[in-house]
């Protein structure tokens, strides 16, 4: 696992950087069906590291967001022998608008669990990496949040609002269990940020697999805890939609989750 995550950092480092940054605020971009945005520069990305992973491991199938529905599901219903997870832009929002936060987003599942994840920033030079039960990483160094080092009244969350139950978002905005908020548009560099201690409570209503596999593994490998709103693991290995609880320790997490079953 060692030697293969090297190989995928040392395929999505340069990528990201000549088909992402190259194009970074020079770059126009469309609507979606479901009204997201796709750049160029999304479809370049994923082509280029479709390419290179099934050169490199064409015994592994392959998904990314800038695919079909149909197309997806059908490839996470015949996962188990290994599958790329890939999405080439998390944040592309973000990046269409020139907002300095994004990142490409890759991760290994096998045997219905994320095995490795990978999420690089182009813009800072951070890559998160991660390999279950082997521990996370940012630039080689090792990330480690301890349970003891953070204050019991969180200082700083991370929520999307946008996409929570409009009871729950009203509830929390009204009397925040918090003393500040932040949301910056990218859930797979909102999971590695709170994995480097940058955050200390997390909450998302709708995240899709490819927007949380790598950076939820890394977050959870560095000892961050996590689930759904209603308790159940964020990964399931289904296509739908799920929402994101998550604190940097045990009582942290327990104290942030029990609030938000009081909404």
């Amino acid at each position: 696992m060692q030697d293969m995550l090297k190989s995928l950092v040392s395929l999505l480092k340069p990528a990201s950087q000549e088909e992402l940054m190259t194009r970074f605020r020079r770059v126009s971009h469309e609507f979606k069906a479901d009204g997201s945005l796709v750049t160029e520069a999304d479809l370049a990305m994923q082509q280029r590291m479709q390419t290179k992973l099934n050169q490199r491991w064409p015994e592994y199938t392959f998904l990314a967001e800038e695919m079909s529905v149909s197309q997806q599901q059908a490839l996470l219903d015949d996962a188990d022998k290994g599958m790329w997870c890939l999405d080439p832009l998390d944040g592309t929002s973000n990046y269409a608008m020139g907002i300095p936060y994004f990142a490409p987003s890759l991760a290994f599942i096998q045997g219905g669990e994320v095995q490795l994840g990978v999420v690089y920033d182009p813009l800072r030079d951070e890559c998160f990496t991660a390999i279950r039960g082997q521990g996370a990483w940012l630039n080689d160094q090792a990330l480690k949040l301890e349970s003891n080092s953070f204050p019991e009244q969180p200082a700083i969350a991370i929520i999307d609002f946008k996409r929570l139950p409009a009871r729950l978002a009203a509830s929390i905005a009204s009397d925040p269990p918090y003393k500040s908020q932040r949301s910056f548009g990218s859930v797979a560099l909102d999971w590695c940020w709170m994995a480097a201690a940058r955050s200390h409570i997390y909450l998302h209503g709708r995240q899709n697999i490819w927007d949380y596999a790598a950076g939820q593994l890394v977050f959870s490998e560095a000892g961050g805890y996590s689930s759904t709103l209603d308790g159940e693991d964020v990964f399931n290995h289904q296509l739908s939609a799920r929402s994101a609880v998550a604190a940097v320790n045990k009582n942290l997490f327990e104290n942030w989750y029990a609030r938000l079953q009081q909404a």
